[in-house]
């Protein structure tokens, strides 16, 4: 018996990086997936988004675990394309146990306006249209999470103006993502239902893999590389590691779905080699 045996789980996102690490695990552990990616790119994100190919690639993973999945290419903005997403799956599956609200965007160095509604749409909205429609399908014992941010949760990291103001709309979406997930954990605990957050540092996917990324490392230089920006990664964690893999996040995920985590709630678990007590942030704390 797997720590998830045959429970079923929404992940957004999931086409690739954090959301496939965590479908795999998940299914690894006996769970079967609903998933949605947007499978497109976001014109005032710099780095590409995933594509269908990515999608499919997930699920094959997935199938290997020993596990099913079901997929639906929606927007998170798009509350009414999660919904039909939630509800294909649950039709399919007969229940639904759990949701991680993952997907996200960082786009930075721009100073487009819409950049920053689209942080906060995709980073924000998303989450609250995810569970949205995970909620009415949820029952006693189910779990929330959500995805929030190292660097969110600092001031002066993605909200320094020198990021864009795609940076502030990031920053101000995880910030919001963190308070949400308090409160919701208020709201759901008399359901006997759980919510927490999870915070990443520098986590090795393509958001950290990127040239924008890498220019925030680097300001110095005009065309950075990843070989330039790497002795700066480890700024981010107390431990001297540069990133966290996107594996290290599925493991507390996979803790705060199973029944394991069945009394914990309200939590904000931060995935961050002690990145967040190095820097002492004052201000919010969680």
């Amino acid at each position: 018996m797997g720590r998830v045996q045959n429970k079923v789980i929404f992940i957004t996102g999931a086409a690739r990086g954090q959301g496939r690490a965590h479908a795999v695990r998940l299914a690894q552990e006996g769970a079967n997936i609903i998933g949605v990616d947007i499978c497109e790119d976001i014109k005032t994100n710099s780095y590409g988004m995933a594509t269908p190919e990515d999608f499919d690639e997930t699920v094959r993973l997935v199938e290997a675990a020993g596990g099913r999945m079901i997929t639906s290419i929606a927007d998170v903005r798009d509350r009414q394309a999660i919904v039909a997403a939630v509800e294909q799956g649950v039709a399919e599956f007969g229940r639904l146990d759990g949701i991680v609200a993952q997907a996200g965007i960082c786009p930075l160095g721009t100073d487009d306006p819409q950049a920053f509604l689209d942080a906060f749409t995709v980073d924000f909205v998303g989450v609250v249209n995810a569970v949205e429609a995970a909620v009415p399908h949820l029952n006693k014992g189910g779990s929330i999470v959500a995805t929030g941010s190292l660097a969110a949760l600092m001031a002066g990291a993605t909200d320094n103006p020198s990021n864009g103001v795609g940076g502030l709309g990031y920053s101000l979406a995880k910030r919001m993502v963190a308070s949400f997930i308090n409160d919701l954990a208020v709201v759901m605990g008399p359901k006997g239902i759980r919510a927490n957050a999870v915070h990443p540092t520098n986590c090795n996917t393509n958001m950290l893999n990127s040239d924008i990324m890498y220019r925030q490392f680097r300001p110095d230089l005009e065309a950075p590389t990843r070989e330039d920006a790497l002795p700066f990664f480890p700024a981010m964690t107390m431990m001297g590691v540069p990133f966290v893999e996107p594996e290290d996040i599925s493991q507390m995920v996979l803790f705060l779905l199973s029944d394991e985590s069945r009394y914990v709630t309200g939590m904000q678990m931060r995935v961050d080699a002690g990145g967040y007590v190095r820097n002492r942030p004052q201000q919010p704390t969680f």
